[in-house]
């Protein structure tokens, strides 16, 4: 039994049978079959591998801040603190319950790449006709195949007949390739073997019979499963490895409090069993036990929130990478442009005519230098737009259906849209005109003709690529009727200019003859030129210069002439060069075998076009070399290693494959380029909202730790306890921080060029204001205390309740500095969040609880302060507020005084 042959496409279908040792006639026999089949194996595609929820579970034990509890939690049982300890485990499962609730939900487990190979193949074995499984398929096997199969292998035909393939979901191109048997010299590109077809496209047009020359992981397809799977994609992402850092400086941050704070207190001779308990108290101060549920429901909420703007989300952490993203690279087709022909020019012998009106609505105008015309009236365009519906195959549903029910070649049912602009109905040009015979559409002579009977002679209509019509034209229709074609350069000169907009080209012609036996290609009329465009979704232009200003770059990225893929540049905005450089595939090289001049160039070049998956790899990893966050967005099956390598993979969900889908984080539900913009806007507010509530977090921790820190080197007793300190840090802190993590964000978000991805949450600023923060909460808290003492002489217990409850409200005022700079100090972005205040009544109601109920009171050992308590508590923690708001107006005036941009981070 022969090998798989190399480059099936260059061989005669002779020379392919005897490699493959296969009878054209009779196929294969069973027991060849079975012998192929332990060889090459099922004709399927390895299962996509999927995050069950055992993984999605064990993920939300891995953030390095749910590490430092655990650590906390294991010291506490070690000292027999068993309260504190069960609380920190408490906490710990309610982050892990909820980010796992959240993102098994968002997981979609898509078997893809299997679905694709659910059908059934009609095969010749042992000279019979079989219909058989197509996971059944084996090399060598003869497959007949009819319009609409899906293509269950790689084969090679051997017989057509008017046989189109619809290759857009693996090559990029939007039109559907006309296929032939003839051999092709050369390794020429995928979508240049027009003698194969390839396994997940489907037929569109005609039937044949083809030898399978590959199945399962051996074909196209198999291949770019297997790019998709072995695509290296970031083991985090921004924002984990952020927190993991941030995790990782307070691992830091504890040990040396604590053990500065140990060895001072015992050096100083104090009770060694009083530091160990100082000591957790610090542990138990410094780590922001709400972090992790904070970050988590922020994420879910930006989630929900993408979600009602169409865009699902894969993986809750993805969320925030968009905020980073600084390129997109995006496909054309479908993403980009409609995926779908319009007629927008016909050049006839009186002039250029263009016609309005994008997509299947039948509706527009028709006009010649700025003049609307009438085209039933117009001598030359009627006869046009009638051959163009009368040459076509393609069908219309009527107005009030569904597009999806439109059938046919995008170029002929363009054409049929442009006739019924015009009021020209097939089924009404067919009932005075009946079709009497068609010639099909031969590659060779790259014409299609219908013969009808009209007026009791016959009509014949052509239409093909121009430079074959216009050979066959000895006449062609002009205002004063039909002259001799004597200026076939320059028509083709015009077609030229034509294709040089980007647009396709089909040539229309006719000839009127008496017997139906007449020849079709000799003699015609010459009628024009048609424009073809696909074009780009109307709400694209708009999101890309939202991009732009938002310092994020948009790259195109597709399967596409370079012609055309430079024209629809134009018109969306990537570039306003006419002459703007368009880097084909073929000069994309992995990032180590370009020059850095090449790189250079690479990374400045907004348009690639003829570009294949592995080139789509190489592309991103050479901008995610330089440091950029790289979105990627697309629809094909050729896309899904790109959205697997990206930091981010945006899948089109109404036109998208399922191959697309299952590798991205991102579906776009109405496949609209502008929902990307919503949803980067979207992950910049999130950061800057975790950033805010980071802040908010670790200030009130710092305040106690200063708090504790003071009392215990002055061997006096803690303002504060360390299962106190664990109740504001698990339930009082976590709402009024939820409530700034689930807040809209500033209006100019968009304004501002991309974050460093290697900015950390809390940068070096951001540790000072915490600091700063952290000092004016943690003086009042003292302050308090000693007046608990000395002013009301209180015991310890309830002095402990007095500063435990300044601390508290503080923390909760504290909220209120957490406005952008330049905001208004009574109505600004955290006054106008309804949870802020949500928030700020249910932590007074737990406050409320732990002082006055019983049980809870015990476990925490307060009282209930008398009057004068409460004036001194209420005093003393609105002192922090104050400080704080006297602080940002003092900034405001002199970051105004100094002619800066006010930025929406708070603390920049």
């Amino acid at each position: 039994m022969a090998d798989l042959p190399n480059q099936p496409w260059t061989i005669s279908s002779a020379d392919l049978f005897k490699k493959l040792d296969v009878s054209e006639d009779d196929g294969l026999s069973d027991a060849e079959v079975q012998q192929r089949r332990e060889k090459y194996g099922a004709n399927r595609l390895q299962e996509a591998q999927r995050r069950g929820p055992l993984q999605i579970l064990i993920e939300q034990f891995k953030s390095l801040v749910i590490g430092i509890l655990a650590i906390a939690a294991i010291l506490s049982f070690a000292f027999a603190q068993w309260i504190e300890g069960i609380a920190i485990v408490f906490a710990i499962l309610i982050n892990a319950a909820i980010g796992f609730f959240i993102e098994y939900q968002a997981v979609r487990s898509m078997e893809a790449l299997q679905n694709l190979s659910s059908t059934e193949a009609k095969v010749r074995r042992q000279g019979q006709m079989q219909e058989i499984d197509a996971e059944n398929l084996v090399p060598g096997d003869m497959v007949l195949l009819e319009s609409g199969d899906l293509i269950p292998a790689d084969m090679r035909l051997t017989e057509t007949s008017k046989m189109q393939v619809n290759e857009s979901s693996l090559t990029g191109e939007s039109v559907p390739v006309t296929k032939t048997t003839e051999p092709i010299e050369g390794d020429v590109e995928l979508a240049d073997r027009t003698n194969m077809l390839f396994k997940g496209t489907a037929l569109t047009r005609g039937s044949g019979e083809g030898v399978v020359v590959a199945t399962g992981m051996q074909t196209e397809l198999g291949h770019i499963s297997e790019l998709t799977q072995e695509a290296k994609t970031e083991e985090s992402t921004p924002l984990e490895k952020r927190l993991n850092q941030l995790g990782r400086r307070l691992i830091w941050v504890t040990l040396v409090i604590v053990v500065l704070i140990a060895i001072s207190g015992i050096i100083v001779g104090k009770d060694i069993r009083l530091m160990v308990e100082t000591s957790v108290a610090l542990a138990v101060a410094a780590i922001p036990e709400g972090l992790p549920i904070v970050a988590t429901i922020a994420l879910a909420r930006g989630m929900w929130r993408m979600a009602k703007r169409n865009a699902l989300i894969n993986k809750l952490a993805a969320v925030e990478t968009l905020g980073a993203t600084s390129i997109i690279c995006t496909d054309k087709t479908g993403t980009l442009t409609e995926n779908r022909m319009t007629v927008s020019h016909i050049v006839l012998d009186s002039g250029d005519i263009e016609i309005s009106g994008e997509g299947l609505e039948p509706e527009g105008e028709f006009t010649q230098e700025d003049e609307t015309l009438n085209p039933l009236e117009h001598d030359s365009l009627r006869p046009a737009l009638e051959v163009g519906v009368l040459c076509n195959n393609a069908a219309l549903q009527p107005e009030d259906s569904n597009e999806s029910r439109v059938i046919g070649d995008p170029m002929e049912v363009a054409l049929l849209i442009a006739g019924a602009k015009a009021d020209l109905r097939r089924e009404e040009l067919l009932e005075e005109m009946p079709e009497v015979r068609e010639e099909a559409f031969d590659p060779d002579t790259k014409m299609m003709a219908t013969l009808h009977k009209s007026n009791g002679n016959y009509r014949f209509a052509v239409k093909g690529a121009p430079e074959s019509v216009l050979e066959v034209c000895t006449r062609i229709l002009t205002p004063d009727g039909e002259k001799e074609l004597s200026d076939r350069d320059a028509w083709k000169q015009r077609s030229n200019d034509l294709a040089a907009q980007g647009l396709r080209i089909l040539a229309l012609a006719q000839k009127t003859v008496e017997s139906e036996d007449a020849k079709p290609y000799e003699d015609l009329t010459f009628l024009g030129v048609v424009g073809l465009l696909d074009p780009p979704r109307q709400e694209v232009r708009a999101a890309i210069d939202e991009c732009q200003n938002a310092g994020i770059r948009v790259i195109m990225v597709t399967g596409d002439q370079p012609v055309t893929a430079r024209n629809i540049g134009l018109a969306v905005g990537l570039t306003d060069d006419e002459q703007a450089d368009v880097v084909q595939g073929k000069d994309l090289k992995s990032p180590g075998e370009s020059s850095s001049e090449e790189r250079q160039r690479l990374v400045k070049t907004p348009i690639f076009a003829r570009v294949s998956p592995e080139q789509k790899l190489n592309l991103i990893a050479l901008h995610q070399g330089t440091g950029a966050i790289v979105a990627m967005t697309g629809d094909g099956v050729n896309d899904a290693p790109a959205l697997q390598k990206a930091n981010i993979g945006v899948a089109m969900g109404q036109r998208g494959t399922q191959v697309a889908k299952e590798a991205a984080d991102m579906v776009l539900q109405d496949d609209a380029f502008s929902t990307i913009v919503a949803a980067v806007e979207q992950g910049r507010a999130i950061f800057n909202n975790i950033r805010k509530f980071t802040i908010f977090l670790l200030s009130g921790n710092v305040g106690q730790i200063m708090a504790v820190t003071a009392t215990s080197l002055v061997n006096a007793p803690l303002p504060i306890l360390p299962l106190q300190i664990l109740y504001l840090n698990i339930i009082n802190d976590v709402f009024p921080a939820l409530a700034l993590g689930v807040g809209e964000g500033s209006p100019t978000l968009m304004e501002e060029p991309p974050r460093d991805p290697k900015e950390s949450i809390i940068t070096k600023r951001h540790w000072a204001s915490i600091a700063g923060y952290g000092l004016i909460i943690a003086a009042p808290v003292l302050g308090s205390f000693y007046l608990a003492f000395n002013w009301l002489g209180l015991e310890k217990n309830q002095a402990v309740t007095i500063s435990f409850l300044t601390i508290a409200f503080s923390r909760l005022w504290h909220v209120f500095n957490m406005r952008d700079r330049g905001s208004g100090v009574l109505v600004n972005e955290v006054t106008r969040n309804k949870y802020v205040w949500g928030s700020l009544i249910l932590c007074t109601g737990f406050l409320a609880a732990a002082i006055y109920l019983p049980i809870l009171s015990d476990i925490l050992q307060t009282h209930a302060p008398s009057l004068q308590g409460w004036l001194l508590i209420l005093g003393m923690s609105l002192v922090p507020l104050v400080i704080g708001q006297i602080g940002k107006l003092i900034a405001d005036r002199t970051t105004n005084d100094k002619g800066q941009k006010t930025k929406d981070d708070p603390h920049r």
